[in-house]
């Protein structure tokens, strides 16, 4: 994993100048398997298959406290208007912190929110979700 490139591709996110498929593709272009945000301490943590961590600070002053109950449909709602509207991922991240995200991981075409309290919600990239095993 290049560490300098992986840096600029986490202020991309925070600014917002480049797209975000774009900035996903050129993370696992460089080797990333996922990675994680954590809004209470304020880092991105990317992690590669072969356990390189590269850490980037995620610098957004002034976000609100995260709520102590997770309100997964104030939570969709968000994620909702970044789809289909390209909100800015500072106001994402206010209204995720203010839903009661703690924090997520992105890997393999998912997002994984969880809250202070355990709770969790999964949301697939459009088009990605796999379909349901029947029994």
């Amino acid at each position: 994993m290049n560490a300098n490139e992986i840096a600029e591709l986490a202020t991309a996110t925070v600014k917002g100048s480049m797209p975000f498929p774009e900035i996903v593709g050129k993370l696992i272009a460089n080797g990333v398997e996922y990675y994680h945000v954590d809004y209470a301490l304020r880092p991105f943590s990317f992690y590669s298959a072969t356990g390189a961590v590269v850490t980037a600070p995620l610098l957004l002053e002034g976000l609100p406290r995260i709520s102590k109950r997770f309100d997964a449909a104030l939570l969709k709602a968000a994620i909702l208007d970044s789809q289909q509207h390209g909100q800015a991922f500072r106001a994402f991240c206010e209204r995720a912190v203010t839903a009661g995200v703690h924090g997520y991981f992105l890997r393999s075409k998912r997002v994984t929110y969880f809250g202070r309290q355990g709770d969790q919600h999964t949301e697939w990239f459009p088009g990605t979700r796999p379909s349901e095993v029947s029994e």
